[in-house]
């Protein structure tokens, strides 16, 4: 492969010679060989929209040249319009706090601008890197801003999804109101349920998760950008400041604001451990609701099989037609992950020390994971699971005549002590509450039918009492 020649404070580095990163990128590939994986496209998307805003800053008090800044504001373009992307190297797990990411946006987009300028990559005489790319601002307070608007950009898209799986719960709600069935507590009989107000409750709690995954945004809007180095401010002038959270309020659409306290802004990584506490919550309840699907269509001949789930692909390279829940398996999988990450994200949080968290890389990785894989779960869940289900009326019917908790629905019309009877009689014989009861004369099938009515049944009061 034919190089460049690069030199940096620590001297000459051999740069791929078609490479718009520079020595200090070069070095960090050498240098962190870990896990193969490439930045986060969002993470870089904002490292650029801070730069690009950066630039317009430093314009706008004119500290920097406007040829210069004008020509990093068009390559910052250029990469958020897609181009460039294989530029951006760093593994996620790097140097403490980003320094080696920061420092590839700040490489590529000089190269670039140095190239829009007529000059060509790894002459930084025209466009420095350091002093014009990352002009008014540190790896400190660029990092963690870049991580908040990702998460923020993120967090938007799961939101949508999990809206969306909500949604799809709440129509098989409407859609399966109707069907009466057996309740089940501890696995075993309970009194009857209607499955539309078992899928309407899984809804419910997506809707409440949701909920508390907006929670934790208003925290993440608070940016720390200014604070260089320590939070002080220093080689930052306050006119700044306000314009670069102007600028990415403008660019990002979000309503972003400067932090009241930038020292506690770069110290304190709280915004963070509520969001992945929220997308962990998200996941326990994916995770419950998920296995409940599992059960409810088990079989289909030896298991509840109460529901149906779309048939997505063979389920055995051994056992011809048989048919597996893929999508909730895959599911729960995704979810784990995301518990697993949430632990990660705490242990990172409460590992930063005096002014400044250096495992920001690691939050950043875990958050940015779980919300990407969150998200894309929870539609392939959505589209190809939960839309797709259907009701198997018939077992479910069977299951409630056989059900003992029908005794607890027949007490206050027969009497405690005969529905024992019957429950007794039921078990011993293997009949039916309902045959049982049929049998003895001691509701006719229609008072019967009445007695078990779908809605009165299942909603509050006593029911067949009068």
């Amino acid at each position: 492969m034919a190089t460049r020649l690069e030199k940096d404070t620590m001297g000459v580095v051999e740069v791929p010679e078609g490479a718009y990163y520079g020595a200090q990128t070069q070095r960090a590939v050498a240098n962190f060989p870990i896990s193969g994986l490439k930045p986060h496209r969002a993470l870089v998307r904002s490292t650029v929209r801070i730069k690009k805003c950066a630039a317009r800053a430093n314009m706008a008090t004119g500290r920097l040249d406007a040829e210069v800044g004008g020509a990093i504001v068009k390559a910052a373009d250029e990469v958020l319009s897609g181009a460039f992307a294989d530029q951006f190297v760093v593994d996620p797990f790097q140097a403490g706090a980003g320094t080696s990411h920061n420092m590839n946006v700040n490489e590529v987009l000089a190269n670039r601008a140095a190239e829009i300028l007529g000059g060509k990559p790894g002459d930084y005489s025209r466009v420095n890197p350091n002093d014009h790319v990352n002009m008014a601002q540190s790896t400190n307070d660029v990092f963690p801003t870049a991580m908040r608007l990702a998460a923020l950009e993120l967090a938007e898209q799961t939101m949508t999804e999990l809206s969306a799986l909500s949604a799809a719960f709440e129509q098989k709600g409407k859609e399966f109101d109707g069907i009466l069935k057996s309740g089940r507590t501890h696995l075993q009989d309970a009194v009857p349920i209607r499955l539309g107000q078992e899928f309407a409750a899984y809804g419910k709690a997506i809707a409440n998760n949701r909920a508390g995954i907006e929670r934790a945004l208003p925290a993440l809007r608070e940016l720390g950008i200014g604070g260089t180095a320590v939070g002080t401010g220093l080689n930052a002038e306050e006119a700044f400041i306000d314009e670069i959270v102007l600028g990415l309020a403008r660019e990002t659409g979000q309503e972003v604001s400067r932090g009241g306290n930038l020292v506690e802004r770069m110290q304190n990584m709280d915004p963070f451990v509520a969001l992945s506490s929220a997308l962990k919550g998200t996941a326990l309840n994916l995770i419950r609701i998920a296995n409940d699907l599992r059960l409810l269509s088990s079989g289909p001949r030896t298991g509840l099989g109460e529901i149906n789930l779309p048939a997505m692909q063979p389920g055995s390279s051994i056992m011809p037609g048989k048919v597996n829940p893929v999508m909730p398996e895959v599911t729960t999988m995704v979810c784990f992950q995301v518990v697993g990450a949430d632990l990660t994200v705490a242990m990172a949080a409460q590992a930063g020390q005096l002014e400044l968290n250096v495992m920001m890389p690691v939050i950043a990785f875990n958050t940015l994971f779980s919300l990407e894989i969150l998200k894309n779960v929870v539609h392939q869940f959505t589209t190809s699971c939960v839309a797709g289900i259907s009701a198997n009326e018939e077992r479910c019917r069977n299951y409630l005549d056989q059900s003992v908790g029908l005794a607890t629905v027949l007490a206050p019309s027969i009497g405690y002590a005969a529905a024992a009877e019957v429950a007794k009689e039921s078990a011993k014989s293997g009949k039916s509450i309902r045959q049982v009861i049929l049998e003895r004369g001691i509701l006719t099938e229609a008072e019967l039918d009445q007695v078990l009515a779908p809605f009165p049944l299942t909603t509050p009061g006593v029911h067949g009492n009068g």
